[in-house]
C-alpha cells in the first residue's frame, strides 16, 4: 500500500497547517499582536515604532507622485479593503445559501445585532454629545468577529452549535452595520467624478458577473484598478469598495453537484486504466491532462465567491489583521489620569461596548422571543445568552478602525483605545467565565 511521501519539512508545515484550520487561532493571533503593539509602543523603541508608520510611499510617474500615503494610511486604506473584501464575501455567501437566507431563522441574530449597535451608540452619544467627541459614537457600535469566536471555541463542545451560529450571525450582521455607519457617517468630501468611475466598474463587474464571467483574476484586476482607486479618490471610504466589489463575485457554479460526481469517477477510472509511471517520480502526459481536466471541473463546481473566501480567509486572519493591530493597537500607557477623563471618551467607548452591548444583545433577543417574533435556537437560554452578549463586547479590530476615522486629535485616539481595550479584555474574560459555568445549561 502506497502511503504519502513524509519530507522533514512537513514536521514544521503541519503544525502550522492544524493551527491555522482552527477557528479560535485568529483570536489568538490577534491578541499576541495587541500585546506586541502596546509593548513596543511603552518600551524603548517606542519612538521608532510610532516613526515607522509616518513613512510615506506612492507610484512616481512622468516626474509626478500619485497616490502618495504613509503607511498607517495605506495599512488602514489598503490592506483593511481586503479585509472587508472578504467580509463582503462572507455576508453575500450567508444571505444567499446560509444563516441569513431563512428570514424566519435570521431575524433572531439581525435584532440581536441591531439592537448590539443602537444601544452602545446611544450611551456614547449621552455621555459626548457635542465637539469632535461626538464624532466617536460609532467606536463602541463594532463586535470584533476574530476574537469573540476565538473565545467562544476555547469552550469548545461545552457550547451548542447554535449558539457559535448565532453569534456567527449577529458579528456578520454588526459588520454590515458597521460598513454602513463607515460609509455613511465617516467619510469626507466626495468628488462625484470619482464615485461615478467606481460605480461604473462596479456596473461592469456586475454586469461580467450576469453573463457568466467566472475568471478570478477579471474581477480581481477591475475591483483594485477600478473600484477601489476610484472609491479612494472619490472621498468615499476605499473599504466601502471592497464591499460594494465582493457582492459582485458569481455565487453559483457552472457544473452541478450530480453532473461533477459523474465527470470525477469517470476521470478517476480512466487514470487507474493507464498503465503507472513507477520508474521515475513523474507523471505521464495522460495523467497530467486527466488531473489538469479534474482541477478544472473542481473550479467549474466550486463558486468563485467561495473560492475566494476560502483562499483569502487564512491571509487576512494572519496576516492582514495582525499587521492592522501592529500599527493601530500600540498606545502609551503612561497617561496622566486627568489627560485620560478630560473628556467622556474613553468612559463611554467603555460602558458603550461593556453595558450597551450587552443590554442590546440580550433585551432585543428576549424582546423578539417575548413577542413571539422568533424563538430561542435549540440550546439557547438566558444564561448563555448574557454570555454571548459580553462576548459582542470585544470590539478590538472594528472599533479600533472606526477610531482611526472619527478622530484626528491624538489625546482623544488615546482615550478611546483605552475604553476599547479595558471593556473587551473584561467582556471577553466575563463572557469566557459566564459560559464555562454555564455551558448549555
Amino acid at each position: 500500500m502506497n502511503e504519502q511521501k513524509k519530507y522533514p519539512i512537513n514536521k514544521i508545515i503541519h503544525p502550522v497547517q492544524t493551527f491555522i484550520q482552527q477557528e479560535k487561532s485568529g483570536g489568538i493571533v490577534l491578541g499576541l499582536s495587541v500585546i506586541i503593539a502596546l509593548f513596543l509602543a511603552n518600551s524603548p523603541w517606542s519612538e521608532q515604532y510610532f516613526h515607522f508608520f509616518e513613512h510615506k510611499f506612492g507610484f512616481y510617474f512622468d516626474n509626478s507622485v500619485y497616490l502618495e500615503y504613509n503607511i498607517h494610511h495605506w495599512i488602514n486604506d489598503g490592506l483593511m479593503s481586503i479585509f472587508f473584501f472578504v467580509v463582503g464575501l462572507e455576508l453575500k455567501r450567508e444571505m444567499v445559501g446560509g444563516e441569513l437566507s431563512n428570514p424566519r431563522k435570521a431575524l433572531l441574530p439581525i435584532g440581536a445585532a441591531i439592537g448590539g449597535m443602537i444601544v452602545p451608540a446611544l450611551i456614547y452619544f449621552s455621555l459626548n454629545p457635542v465637539g469632535e467627541v461626538n464624532r466617536g459614537w460609532g467606536i463602541p457600535m463594532a463586535t470584533d468577529i476574530a476574537f469573540a469566536l476565538g473565545v467562544l471555541y476555547l469552550l469548545g463542545k461545552k457550547i451548542p452549535l447554535s449558539l457559535k451560529v448565532f453569534l456567527t450571525a449577529l458579528a456578520i450582521v454588526d459588520d454590515l452595520g458597521a460598513v454602513l455607519v463607515i460609509a455613511f457617517f465617516y467619510t469626507s468630501q466626495i468628488s462625484l467624478i470619482s464615485l461615478s468611475i467606481g460605480v461604473g466598474f462596479v456596473a461592469i463587474m456586475y454586469i461580467a458577473n450576469k453573463i457568466g464571467v467566472r475568471n478570478i483574476i477579471f474581477y480581481a484586476v477591475v475591483g483594485i484598478l477600478g473600484v477601489w482607486t476610484a472609491f479612494l479618490l472619490s472621498g468615499v471610504h476605499a473599504t466601502i469598495a471592497a464591499v460594494v466589489a465582493a457582492f459582485t463575485i458569481p455565487a453559483d457554479v457552472t457544473i452541478r453537484e450530480n453532473t461533477y460526481i459523474k465527470k470525477i469517477n469517470n476521470y478517476l477510472n480512466h487514470f487507474k486504466q493507464i498503465d503507472p509511471n513507477d520508474k521515475t517520480p513523474t507523471l505521464t502526459e495522460q495523467q497530467l491532462h486527466i488531473l489538469d481536466e479534474i482541477k478544472q471541473q473542481t473550479n467549474q463546481a466550486t463558486p468563485p465567491l467561495q473560492r475566494l473566501e476560502h483562499a483569502m480567509h487564512p491571509f487576512v486572519t494572519f496576516i492582514i489583521i495582525p499587521i492592522f493591530a501592529l500599527a493601530n493597537a500600540g498606545v502609551s500607557l503612561a497617561i496622566d489620569p486627568d489627560q485620560l477623563f478630560s473628556t467622556h471618551v474613553a468612559i463611554g467607548v467603555a460602558l458603550g461596548l461593556l453595558i450597551g452591548k450587552v443590554v442590546g444583545v440580550v433585551g432585543t433577543t428576549l424582546l423578539l422571543i417575548k413577542l413571539k417574533i422568533a424563538p430561542f435556537p435549540t440550546g439557547m437560554n438566558l444564561n448563555n445568552l448574557f454570555g454571548l452578549g459580553l462576548l459582542a463586547s470585544i470590539g478590538f479590530t472594528m472599533s479600533l478602525f472606526v477610531t482611526s476615522l472619527a478622530f484626528t486629535h491624538e489625546e482623544y485616539i488615546v482615550q478611546a483605545k483605552i475604553g476599547i481595550f479595558t471593556a473587551s479584555i473584561i467582556g471577553g474574560i466575563l463572557g469566557y467565565l459566564t459560559l464555562n459555568k454555564n455551558g448549555g445549561k
